[in-house]
């Protein structure tokens, strides 16, 4: 179990003509985070996703950001995904599911996820007002396309009830990482792969 734990880490490069991103990711941290991506509030969902979900996070982008955030936002997505499928390895061990119900202030989400390395994402997610700030909130989905993609998750999000679109997408932030964070953990009873077919 100590040699699964110490494995599970993983650092990686991205580079296009679009943006230029590092990631170091341990899904067997304390939460400690080292974020910049020169999108303040997408920042603090990062910082958020690391600290709620216990992994360490290194991350530096660097993006066309006066074209759109939406390429940045996106291949960070890729990034950490990756990064993610690339620290799982086998997947032996793992408790493979998480669940969590979210509130945050007015807002409550819902999160579910598969780590079954058959990507598939459902977003639930509808709000009348779409702006904090500089920040398009449907950007949230494409980061969570791409890191559901990545990783090899099967990741459902839903919107219970919620007005504001910060408390809504931090909701969305933290929920996955906790959801994320009791299907990584290593399921003290063992068990290997957490499939009958022997693979994820």
């Amino acid at each position: 179990m100590t040699n699964a734990r110490e494995s599970r880490q993983a650092s990686l490069e991205r580079k296009t003509r679009e943006t230029e991103i590092s990631v170091e990711l341990s899904l067997d941290g304390t939460g400690e985070y080292d974020v910049s991506t020169g999108i303040p509030f997408f920042d603090h969902m990062l910082e958020s996703f690391a600290k709620h979900g216990m992994f360490d996070l290194r991350l530096r982008a660097k993006g066309d950001l006066s074209v759109d955030l939406h390429h940045t936002v996106e291949d960070v997505g890729i990034a950490i995904g990756s990064a993610m499928r690339q620290a799982l390895g086998s997947a032996a061990g793992i408790r493979r599911y998480g669940q969590q119900v979210l509130p945050m202030a007015e807002a409550k989400v819902e999160v579910s996820v598969d780590v079954s390395n058959r990507p598939y994402l459902v977003y639930k997610v509808d709000l009348a007002n779409d702006r904090v700030g500089d920040f398009d909130v449907s950007l949230a989905e494409d980061f969570l396309y791409a890191l559901a993609s990545k990783a090899g998750l099967d990741l459902h999000v839903e919107l219970r009830y919620g007005k504001s679109p910060h408390h809504v997408v931090e909701a969305v932030f933290k929920g996955t990482a906790r959801a994320l964070r009791q299907a990584l953990e290593l399921d003290p009873r063992g068990g290997g792969i957490p499939s009958v077919k022997g693979a994820l």
